[in-house]
Parts: C-alpha cells; sequence; structure tokens
C-alpha cells in the first residue's frame, strides 16, 4: 500500500474544483413545483400577462414586493401567489 501525501495547496485546488462542479450541477435548479423561487420583470410579465408600466405601479405601490440587486428586480414566486389570490386578476 502507498502512501501519498496530501499538502493545503492540493486541498485548496481539490475545494475550488469541487465548487466549480456544485455551481454547474446547481444552475437552474427548479423547486419542487417546477417554478423558480425568485423571478425577473420579464418573466412575471409574461407570467401575470402585464405591461412593464403595470408592473412598475405594482412595485410603486408596493403591492407586489420585489427585491434589487444592481440595477434588476427580482420578485418572489410566493407574493405573486399571493397576489393572485387576493383577487384573481391584476
Amino acid at each position: 500500500m502507498q502512501l501519498e501525501i496530501l499538502t493545503e495547496a492540493d486541498l485548496q485546488k481539490f475545494k475550488i474544483e469541487l465548487f466549480d462542479e456544485l455551481k454547474k450541477m446547481n444552475a437552474g435548479i427548479y423547486v419542487a413545483s417546477d417554478q423558480r423561487k425568485w423571478l425577473r420583470s420579464a418573466e412575471v410579465r409574461q407570467l401575470l400577462k402585464i405591461s412593464a408600466g403595470t408592473l412598475q405601479n405594482l412595485r410603486i405601490n408596493r403591492t407586489l414586493p420585489f427585491k434589487k440587486v444592481g440595477s434588476i428586480c427580482y420578485y418572489a414566486y410566493a407574493d405573486i401567489e399571493k397576489l393572485m389570490g387576493k383577487g384573481g386578476e391584476i
């Protein structure tokens, strides 16, 4: 039986490779309902069949909560479901 000595550099390299593989595997993961947890503005507009202006009004009136990362607005799918449950239509 031959022994190999692992150095800290070997472990760091392994960690980087492992995280890269995990990132590739997790890209595009969907939740159980086949819906992503967070949607972008274009996806919300398409889902709700509304215009960009209507979506902006929903943001301004705080009817639909959102998170802004950089210049991109993200909407929680659960919040969209809740909004649709209130009246059925926007």
